[in-house]
């Protein structure tokens, strides 16, 4: 079976989902975002603080293209799609499943923007920010899962009946 990569807005659940799917299938999880941590010895709202939202998308896309390996549920982070060798990357070992979550909701998940790490523009809206990363999600996703409303294993189950 192929890996799978979990796209979607910071607060879809791609991380919860991703642990429930893992265990359900057998394999192993690995979150992007804690890759990127681990290989810099920051957390991801230090990175952008140094690097600048430029310099982190730089790196980030530098360590998803470098991820390898067989039997794995990766939760990617929420700008994962902005690094176009990383996506061709992703698209290449595995499934891109996009876990749609509407604007509304995504924001009574958040909480605080910058604590979370999210690349988000000076002046720039939670909605401007959903409106510009959806059509990538679209882009890349070889499936979509809406997840507005429902219990994680509901979606868990869906996406391993797609498989």
């Amino acid at each position: 079976m192929k890996n799978l990569i979990l796209i979607g807005m910071p607060g879809a659940g791609k991380s919860t989902v991703g642990v429930v799917l893992a265990k359900k299938l057998g394999y192993r999880f690995l979150d992007s975002d804690l890759v990127i941590q681990e290989k810099t010895g920051k957390l991801l709202h230090q990175l952008l603080e140094e690097r600048g939202e430029a310099g982190f998308l730089m790196l980030e896309n530098q360590i998803n293209r470098e991820i390898g390996g067989a039997r794995l549920v990766i939760a990617t982070g929420g700008s994962a799609v902005y690094g176009e060798q990383a996506m061709a990357h992703f698209k290449e070992m595995g499934e891109v499943i996009y876990l749609r979550l509407g604007c509304e909701e995504i924001a009574a998940r958040l909480g605080d923007l910058h604590e979370r790490g999210v690349v988000i523009r000076e002046g720039c809206t939670l909605r401007d920010l959903y409106e510009e990363r959806v059509p990538l999600y679209e882009r890349y996703a070889d499936r979509t899962v809406d997840c507005g409303g429902r219990q994680i294993r509901d979606i868990v189950e869906e996406i391993a009946a797609y498989l």
